[in-house]
């Protein structure tokens, strides 16, 4: 039995089902849903707002789930443990600057597990030249072993072919050089 789909059918009209996370209150909740905490306790008798727990469904006060950001020209990204906007902008090639830019209210020094953040993309850097073997996109679960395997080239032929690249952190759509073997 899916509890979402019970949560749907059991929240009243006018309020939609949400999923407790790592750090919520209910002040905070009340807040980023434009209702208050009185109107979150009416509709979930018996919720205990000193002792939320994470993964408990309850029902929020409003029309629709609020939606993230608008993210045009990049993609989202779910915060999980111990990610800083610097770490995440390191991961991904994009300042702090903009991330913030791109997440307008966000608060860098209260990240919360399983918030939506909108990643911008980077603008691509050119590629390194590939004369003697052909451009690769990095696609997901992709290692420099498993792309050396597929073409029968060493790790340290491509790390050669890719000065910079770090092997511990591609990127899907990064555009690698694979040096064709002589």
């Amino acid at each position: 039995m899916n509890n979402s789909i019970d949560m749907q059918q059991r929240c009243p009209a006018g309020s939609f089902p949400y999923t407790i996370r790592s750090g919520d209150t209910l002040y905070e909740l009340a807040r980023r849903n434009g209702t208050t905490v009185q109107a979150i306790m009416a509709i979930n008798p018996g919720i205990n707002p000193n002792n939320l727990r994470v993964g408990q469904i309850i029902c929020i006060p409003g029309a629709v789930p609020p939606q993230p950001v608008p993210c045009p020209n990049g993609f989202y990204y779910t915060i999980r443990s111990g990610d800083t906007l610097y770490s995440i902008g390191q991961r991904y090639g994009v300042s702090v600057q903009e991330l913030m830019a791109a997440n307008p209210g966000i608060n860098p020094n209260n990240l919360r597990i399983g918030q939506t953040i909108c990643i911008p993309r980077a603008v691509s850097p050119q590629p390194v030249p590939c004369p003697n073997g052909f451009y690769y996109t990095i696609r997901q679960g992709d290692t420099l072993y498993s792309i050396g395997q597929r073409y029968g080239v060493s790790v340290q032929s491509l790390l050669a072919a890719n000065p910079g690249i770090d092997p511990n952190n591609l990127r899907i759509g990064q555009l690698i050089c694979v040096p064709r073997i002589m």
